[in-house]
């Protein structure tokens, strides 16, 4: 952050929770039987150059308080981003107040007390970056100027961002628990547009990381993401036929994002995911398994709880290709007569294991098929698991890309395509809460003219 931006200090963590704890001590005086408090604050500087010139400079400074009480069974919640005490004392009040008129639920309630965590370990997940905007600019305009510079076929840009972000979280709840958390995310990114004989092409490359030192180099950045837009150009459509797909690691993230949606609380609850009752069952092939690491030092999923203070861990989800986990905040977990998985607000750095293939024994594999590089809309339906997304790539012969294709459909079933899933590769792309290389999956159907 830049010297007038500032750095969140120490003492900012301490205020914060003290603001929490006289939030608690104020809804117990109210007559709550339990209570939660989050609070947060941060900031950040954000530079997009387009076309060589500066498009936006922004800087942003945020904070907020959620606070949620139960009367009981009663649940109420309100929230505010004026942390003065009148406001945060009215704040407390109108939750009180809203949980006397709601109805009981006899699942609502904090975590159990037992399921807080105690041991706090520093997760390597605070490298604030001493930015100034003129030095955001010329970053992002280098970035840029390598995407227009490579070569003559790049013909416009979406523009090349540099952004910081430092943010502070601070949680505590009426079991005692109190804690607060700083942590940084920085990241570069590049998007621009290749033109040739009436046809236009896009495509992009970016970086994120905890600390400014591990983002990919911006020229870098610049040159594939022109690289790959100039690769698409002359891109054909093909006839509907029946073939494997290879996802490459940025895109294969998604695969494992629809799992993950398919066994959280509320789908498995309300009975809309096509994985009910699949707990310790073959979901995937044999060779896929997945697991939590949720304390990964500098990862941008770690965190030592969950949003409700619940204690995080190391667990196998899929072992094998076997489901051996679902993904439950408490809440969930008590309608559905199990335990918290530490899983409140998400998941906390999924890691699918490689098979040994690299990206290039990939292709082998695939021999002739599918590498798809783009894919476009919102065609999964998690209650059925049919799978239908537009989609660009590259058509590939005897394991050689052959020529782009764009204007595609890809289509499948999520239970079909995770069984059958061939093998993951080593090109683990670790840019998310999901962590995987490429994954090659047979008998799909690519729907085209």
């Amino acid at each position: 952050m830049t010297s007038q931006q500032g750095i969140i200090q120490q003492n900012q963590v301490d205020e914060l929770k003290e603001t929490v704890r006289n939030v608690l001590q104020q809804a117990k005086k109210l007559g709550a039987t339990q209570a939660a408090a989050s609070s947060s604050f941060g900031m950040g500087l954000s530079v997009t150059v387009r076309m060589r010139n500066v498009e936006t400079l922004e800087y942003h400074r945020d904070q907020g308080l959620g606070v949620t009480v139960f009367f009981g069974q009663r649940k109420g919640s309100a929230s505010t981003s004026d942390l003065t005490p009148g406001a945060i004392s009215e704040t407390v009040k109108k939750a009180c107040s809203l949980a006397r008129y709601t109805a009981e639920d006899d699942c609502a309630g904090l975590a159990d007390a037992d399921r807080m965590a105690r041991d706090i370990p520093d997760l390597d997940l605070w490298y604030p970056w001493s930015l100034e905007p003129a030095a955001a600019i010329e970053l992002a305009t280098q970035c840029e100027a390598a995407a227009l510079d490579t070569e003559s076929r790049i013909s416009n840009s979406e523009g090349a961002t540099v952004g910081t972000q430092q943010s502070l979280r601070v949680y505590g709840n009426s079991h005692g628990f109190l804690e607060g958390c700083r942590e940084t995310q920085h990241s570069l990114s590049c998007a621009v547009i290749a033109a040739e004989d009436g046809q236009m092409e896009r495509d992009y490359e970016y970086s994120v990381a905890r600390r400014a030192g591990d983002l990919t180099e911006g020229q870098q950045i610049g040159r594939e993401a022109a690289e790959r837009a100039v690769r698409r150009l002359g891109s054909v459509k093909l006839d509907t036929r029946s073939t494997p797909v290879l996802y490459p690691a940025r895109l294969a993230r998604g695969l494992i994002g629809h799992l993950i949606g398919a066994i959280s609380g509320g789908s498995l609850y309300r009975k809309a995911t096509f994985l009910l009752d699949s707990l310790d069952t073959r979901v995937f092939s044999d060779c896929v398994r997945i697991e939590e690491l949720p304390h990964l030092p500098g990862a941008l999923g770690s965190s030592s709880y969950d949003s409700e203070g619940v204690a995080t861990a190391d667990r196998m989800l899929v072992e094998d290709g076997v489901l051996k986990g679902f993904v439950l905040g408490s809440y969930y977990a008590r309608k559905l007569g199990a335990v918290t998985t530490g899983n409140a607000g998400g998941v906390h750095n999924l890691v699918v294991s490689d098979t040994g293939h690299s990206p290039e024994g990939l292709l082998k594999m695939l021999d002739t098929g599918f590498l798809v590089t783009e894919l476009m809309g919102s065609g999964v339906n998690i209650v059925t698991g049919d799978y239908s997304m537009g989609a660009a790539g590259f058509w590939v012969e005897q394991g050689t890309v052959q020529f782009p294709v764009s204007e595609v459909t890809i289509a499948g079933n999520l239970k079909d395509m995770y069984r059958n899933i061939v093998a993951v590769g080593t090109d683990t792309d670790c840019r998310g809460r999901v962590r995987t290389g490429s994954i090659l999956v047979e008998g799909m159907t690519l729907a085209g003219n």
